[in-house]
């Protein structure tokens, strides 16, 4: 028997991906999405990430139990978890081959095989959040080998919705933005960590260094949205950080690379990213170029 993909209809009428197994117990290798199918699971992810951002913001500067976790003792929060196990449960449909990665949840090898998975971020900026500043956010992403095809990015804090889809350009609250055009880096607007930035400002004593923020993810969409020339994300960042703002940044117009070029690839097995450069394309190539000798990397 022939291993099939194909789409079937949920009993909430929504169509979805569905896979069928040979007699002979091999797993199936899904074909890619149609563009109908990519639209739907681009709908199911905008409706999904605006129910989780708007129960955030009703649990936002209110009393929550807080901890941390890891070896670098990030916070988690209540809101987290409620933002996420909402965001597991609108977005994993049975019998769907896309697989799930967060930042909050159990990390299953099985999204390895996988072609499709969703990779989230139910509250970039937990530190703002508990701290009851609005620069957070919930960023999540549809990723096809590797790369996204689908994003949103909600603060709802600041009223701010941002969207992108493969192909379809990038929108903050409806609108279609783009990143700032030019080559221009020596009074660029930048924003990242403050040690790579010096080092920058040592040969370009012109740069305007921006606020870098708590939400890595609202960092990046501000190149999207062109109110920063250029964003930096240092060497600790994951796929959950990035993936939603990588397709912003793209569909805007800009690009998003490690320092030493090429593509920032998710959903490998350690999904930690080392420095990586966000700029309009023209300017991306000038800002890669000055840095070329390898002080951010080495920094």
């Amino acid at each position: 028997m022939l291993v099939s993909f194909g789409i079937r209809t949920s009993r909430r009428g929504r169509k979805v991906c569905r896979t069928s197994q040979s007699d002979t117990g091999v797993a199936p290798t899904p074909n890619a999405l149609t563009a109908e199918d990519l639209a739907i699971e681009a709908d199911r992810l905008a409706a999904a990430v605006r129910e989780a951002g708007v129960l955030a913001l009703s649990m936002f500067e209110k009393p929550l139990k807080n901890w941390t976790k890891g070896p670098g003792s990030s916070p988690v929060s209540e809101a987290d978890i409620a933002a996420d196990d909402l965001l597991r449960q609108r977005l994993i449909i049975p019998d769907s081959p896309i697989a799930w990665l967060s930042e909050e949840s159990v990390d299953d090898p099985a999204r390895l095989g996988a072609r499709y998975v969703w990779i989230i971020d139910p509250i970039d900026g937990t530190r703002a959040f508990i701290g009851g500043l609005t620069d957070w956010a919930v960023s999540a992403a549809l990723v096809a080998d590797g790369r996204p095809i689908a994003a949103c990015l909600y603060a709802p804090a600041l009223d701010q919705f941002f969207t992108a889809r493969v192909g379809g350009g990038a929108t903050l609250n409806g609108a279609r933005i783009a990143v700032s055009d030019g080559t221009d880096v020596q009074s660029a607007r930048i924003a990242g960590p403050r040690q790579l930035l010096q080092r920058i400002a040592a040969t370009t004593p012109a740069l305007r260094i921006m606020p870098r923020g708590h939400s890595l993810a609202l960092r990046l969409a501000r190149v999207a949205q062109g109110v920063f020339d250029a964003a930096i994300a240092g060497g600790d960042s994951h796929d959950w950080d990035l993936a939603a703002a990588d397709l912003l940044v793209h569909e805007a117009g800009g690009t998003l690379t490690p320092v030493e070029g090429g593509i920032v690839t998710y959903n490998r097995p350690v999904p930690r990213h080392g420095v990586l450069v966000a700029a309009g394309r023209d300017r991306h190539a000038a800002l890669i170029k000055l840095v070329g000798d390898g002080r951010l990397a080495s920094s």
